[in-house]
């Protein structure tokens, strides 16, 4: 019997999951090496959570390849003689080719590589981790899911931005992200209400990272996230949408460089910048802190005003889908977004948001509304094990 590896490589850390290859695949293993670049320190669990593995490194020179290795090594030994026959990536940015998963090779590897001014702080390590597995393991088949595939069924105008052409000739242009939750999330809902699937739909993506993505018959419109995952929605620790003439003046009035700038709208915003206590929405509403308050406050509206703007953009609205650990687990930040979508004539069944069950619009509601859970890691394992199930590989 053989599995998939699904990696998706940070900073910091790489996440991996194996499941058995097989249509569905189900989940076999997870776990995940962090503190890369500190202290890294792996962890594995079943696939019921229970603890397998706990191991610390002490190597100075243990990096994203160090890491990859390390993943490979630690999950075959779990696999109960189950050979490892592919491995699944999250890779940010596919740019304006990649329009779909594919299987990695050295042409595919290179174009990659050029879109890493495109997403600086993403691409390298998901390029890195593909290396190193590549290093170890040639022949193991490698395949590439993309954050912003799921969008390049977007019109051109709805991707580009309103600045000289010869910086949109060399890719300046809305991308979009969080496509493989997008895509996983779509599928599901085909499977729920596939009459709502096929209509206007609006995803909420929310989480320490957000972003809403409007859908038409289950292909993407419109989404927040534009050029980087900065832009749109207030997050966790990112700013969303943001003039971009206070840029400038916080470069002519406080002296910060690019990395700097960089710091402030990815690291220090959002609602851990606006409250001054934490990203963490639950941290938040345990707060009597009128700064927790008003965070909370500016994450709903800005989330309510883009909704307003998809809605536009589609032509209406026959649905909204909650997701991402925000969306599926607070109950009163989907309650407040309701609320202010209620124009729209959005009404909650009070009692099913209370309890997070999939449809939790009332009977009265003109629009659907419905939670969620995503999981990109298996659409990622669903995605590898289409493309390469049928080939004649040697497993691992």
């Amino acid at each position: 019997m053989s599995s998939i590896a699904v990696i998706n490589a940070g900073s910091s850390s790489i996440k991996f999951a194996v499941f058995h290859a097989a249509s569905p695949p189900t989940l076999l293993l997870r776990g995940q090496i962090e503190g890369i670049g500190a202290m890294p320190r792996a962890r594995l669990s079943d696939a019921e959570g229970n603890l397998l593995v706990e191991e610390s490194f002490q190597d100075a020179a243990f990096d994203h390849t160090a890491a990859a290795q390390a993943m490979m090594r630690i999950g075959s030994q779990w696999l109960d003689g189950r050979d490892i026959s592919a491995v699944g990536h999250r890779v940010v940015h596919g740019g304006a080719e990649y329009s779909a998963p594919l299987l990695l090779t050295d042409e595919v590897i290179e174009n990659l590589t050029t879109l890493i001014p495109l997403a600086p702080l993403h691409q390298p390590h998901n390029l890195s981790a593909i290396r190193a597995i590549h290093d170890s393991h040639p022949s193991l088949p490698q395949v590439a899911c993309f954050d912003t595939a799921f969008h390049r069924s977007q019109h051109p105008l709805a991707q580009a931005f309103a600045i000289p052409r010869k910086y949109s000739r060399e890719g300046v242009r809305r991308y979009g992200f969080h496509g493989i939750s997008y895509e996983y999330v779509t599928g599901r809902l085909r499977v729920i209400a596939p009459e709502i699937a096929n209509g206007r739909v609006i995803i909420a993506h929310l989480g320490n990272g957000a972003s809403l993505c409007a859908t038409k018959a289950g292909r993407s419109v419109a989404s927040t996230m534009g050029f980087t995952a900065v832009d749109g929605l207030m997050m966790g620790t990112r700013c969303g949408a943001l003039d971009p003439g206070v840029l400038v003046h916080l470069i002519d009035h406080y002296g910060l460089n690019a990395r700097e700038l960089e710091d402030v709208i990815y690291r220090q915003s959002g609602l851990l910048g606006v409250s001054g206590i934490s990203s963490d929405m639950r941290t938040l509403r345990a707060s009597l802190e009128p700064a927790a308050r008003e965070a909370i406050d500016l994450f709903v509206y800005r989330i309510v005003r883009e909704i307003g703007s998809l809605t536009a953009a589609l032509g209406g609205i026959d649905a909204i889908v909650f997701t991402g650990g925000i969306g599926e687990n607070d109950a009163a930040t989907r309650a407040e977004i309701a609320g202010g979508c209620a124009w729209l004539g959005l009404k909650l069944d009070n009692v099913a948001n209370r309890q997070g069950v999939t449809r939790i619009s009332a009977p009265e509601s003109s629009i659907g509304a419905f939670v969620i859970s995503t999981n990109e890691e298996l659409e990622i394992a669903t995605r590898t094990f289409e493309i390469t199930h049928t080939s004649d590989v040697a497993p691992v």
